[in-house]
C-alpha cells in the first residue's frame, strides 16, 4: 500500500497529486467522489457517471419503441401526481 500526503488548506481544498488522478483517469473539470463505508474508512473515487454520454443505456430500454408526445405525455402525467401526492391532496 502506498500513501500520498496532501495539504488542506483554509478554505478546505485539497491539490489531488498527479499520480492519484492518473489512477482515478480524472482531470481538469473533472468530479471526483468521496465515498466513507460502514467502518468509515474513506475512499476517492472517480464517478460512475462522470458525463452524460456516460449514462447512455443506464436506465434500460423499452420493450417496444413510443413517440415523442407519448413520453412526454407520460412525463406530464408523473409530474402532476407527484405535485397532487406531495400536497397531500
Amino acid at each position: 500500500m502506498k500513501e500520498i500526503v496532501s495539504t488542506i488548506t483554509s478554505k478546505g481544498q485539497v491539490t489531488i497529486p498527479a499520480e492519484v488522478r492518473r489512477r482515478l483517469g480524472v482531470g481538469t473539470g473533472d468530479k471526483i467522489t468521496f465515498v466513507i463505508d460502514e467502518s468509515g474508512d474513506v475512499r476517492i473515487r472517480a464517478p460512475r457517471y462522470p458525463t452524460v454520454d456516460s449514462l447512455r443505456g443506464a436506465a434500460g430500454s423499452l420493450n417496444q419503441p413510443r413517440r415523442w408526445d407519448e413520453i412526454r405525455d407520460i412525463a406530464r402525467e408523473d409530474r402532476f401526481e407527484a405535485k397532487y401526492r406531495a400536497k397531500g391532496d
